[in-house]
């Protein structure tokens, strides 16, 4: 048993991760970081852990951080929270499907990648990006990729939905 998610990550061959006295996922390393089946296992796995955007479907539309966009399946009505890692979210051209815009905060050089920060709405996330890209500097606006395949879509109880 550790607290330490890197030594848990790196030793084990299953992780078992709990939040408030039970247990919410049993998986791989792989299998926490790619489809964490409770918010709480998307937050606490990674580093920075996932961002998650309020959202509500009706009638077939996604808003996500109170703007419209395209949504990669069908959902069922209500409201939910996008989940997206760091490394998954990415900068697009205006207009791409699955984008939103963001006002960038700011840019980090990390060493092994850069840290770009961004507001969509009201909402903070963070995109990993590569050492090589240029990013735009802070108070401009860039389009981001929220909704891909690697997306996960989680219910008002934290559950990823199916």
């Amino acid at each position: 048993m550790t607290h330490d998610q890197v030594e848990a990550l790196t030793f084990a061959d299953r992780v078992v991760v709990m939040t408030r006295g039970r247990a919410v996922q049993v998986g791989t390393p792989g299998e926490l970081f790619e489809r964490p089946e409770h918010a709480f296992v998307g937050h606490f796995i990674g580093s920075p852990g996932m961002n998650f955007l309020q959202a509500q479907a009706r009638g077939g539309e996604l808003h996500v951080a109170g703007l419209r966009v395209a949504a990669a399946r069908a959902l069922p009505d209500g409201d939910l929270r996008v989940g997206v890692r760091p490394e998954y979210l990415s900068m697009v051209e205006q207009g791409h499907g699955g984008a939103l815009p963001g006002v960038v905060v700011r840019v980090q050089d990390v060493g092994t990648h850069q840290m770009l920060t961004a507001d969509i709405n009201g909402q903070i996330v963070k995109a990993r990006c590569t050492p090589e890209q240029v990013l735009p500097a802070a108070g401009e606006t860039v389009w981001l990729r929220v909704i891909g395949e690697h997306t996960c879509f989680y219910n008002t109880n934290e559950e990823l939905m199916p």
